[in-house]
């Protein structure tokens, strides 16, 4: 028991060392066949009113492109008026250090100009949603790949769970699992979007109302940093925080704050647990920590995709009665989990 127990961890250590070097290669695949996961239903959906299948997958793939451009135009546009304006702002945060520190040395409490203005530069704070933009831009480089890559699946899934039925040799837990894993990713993606979306455009009008630059770029930041579980409202409301502090002042970054903290306590404690259920089966601990391993494996794309990535693994676990019980460790409350399994029986 002991050598099979080493010899599996062993092949898991290389395994996953493998997926790490090849990660550049894996992450268009593994976005591609979300994508298609995600674009599949709205496919048979225009089937039902009689749409042949290769004229619904143009207009679906017609859609991504034409949404793919407009963000691209939208964060280029706005990254480069906000380096145009990083001098004034820049300008502006020495102002407010100087009356600050002022203040504060006439409690006999000393802070030194330059370093403040180090730590919370506009410019490294503005960099920072730059990189995680720019690190899901890069994929543009795959674009046409990632693209005909979804095409060919979205063309193949008619006909991908009869020839996954066959080639298991009829095996029916290996189909229903299959089948289980594609109707959790549709219910995820799907609430996760609807959810994004309006956490984003409450973002972008909270953000106007108050006069900030930029807001349909923080509504965007918002809607994109969503799907990354616990942290990814975190990093959002941090640029446009500091933004609102160097634009408006002490008060409004207050107000920015608040609304993102309202917001995302709303959208994210409120509206999607009651949309989402029990659907997921996964602990709050084991969504937190398969955001951190699939980050450092895959990068911001494994954030991105870490909930389905876990599924996959719960479920395969699941399948497999000698490996059932690694499948209770990563599920949620056990009267959840006794509930699903009912369901599932």
């Amino acid at each position: 028991m002991t050598r099979s127990w080493i010899v599996g961890l062993a092949a898991l250590v290389i395994v996953l060392a493998g997926i790490k070097l090849s990660a550049d290669m894996l992450v268009p695949f593994l976005l591609s066949a979300f994508i298609a996961i995600t674009c599949n239903p709205l496919v048979n959906w225009l089937a039902r009113f009689k749409v042949p299948r290769a004229l619904a997958v143009v207009l679906i793939i017609a859609l991504i492109v034409l949404l793919g451009l407009m963000l691209t135009g939208l964060v280029g546009s706005s990254l480069n008026q906000f380096s145009a304006n990083i001098p004034e702002y820049r300008a502006r945060l020495l102002t407010q250090f100087s009356w600050v520190t002022d203040h504060l040395a006439q409690y006999n409490i000393n802070l030194d100009r330059q370093q403040l203005q180090t730590i919370l530069d506009p410019g490294a704070a503005m960099s920072m949603a730059a990189n995680t933009l720019s690190s899901l831009g890069g994929l543009l480089t795959n674009f046409f790949l990632i693209l005909l890559t979804v095409v060919f699946m979205l063309f193949e899934a008619k006909s991908l769970s009869e020839k996954v039925h066959m080639a298991s040799g009829g095996a029916e837990h290996i189909y229903l699992a299959l089948d289980r894993f594609f109707r959790s990713v549709n219910h995820y993606l799907a609430i996760k979007t609807l959810v994004s979306l309006c956490t984003g455009a409450l973002i972008w009008l909270w953000l106007w109302v108050l006069g900030v630059d930029f807001p349909l770029l923080w509504g965007v930041l918002a809607f994109l940093l969503n799907y990354i579980p616990n942290i990814g409202s975190i990093i959002a409301a941090i640029p446009a925080v500091l933004l609102a502090l160097l634009q408006l002042g002490l008060g409004h970054a207050g107000l920015t704050a608040l609304g993102f903290l309202l917001v995302n306590t709303l959208m994210g404690n409120g509206v999607e647990p009651r949309l989402m259920g029990r659907g997921l089966g996964l602990s709050t601990l084991v969504v937190f920590l398969s955001l951190v391993f699939w980050g450092w494996l895959l990068g911001t794309v494994g954030m991105l995709l870490s909930v389905p990535l876990t599924m996959i693994i719960k479920i395969a676990l699941e399948s497999n009665p000698k490996s059932a019980h690694l499948a209770i460790l990563l599920g949620g409350d056990l009267p959840a989990q006794e509930e699903a399994k009912e369901a599932r029986s």
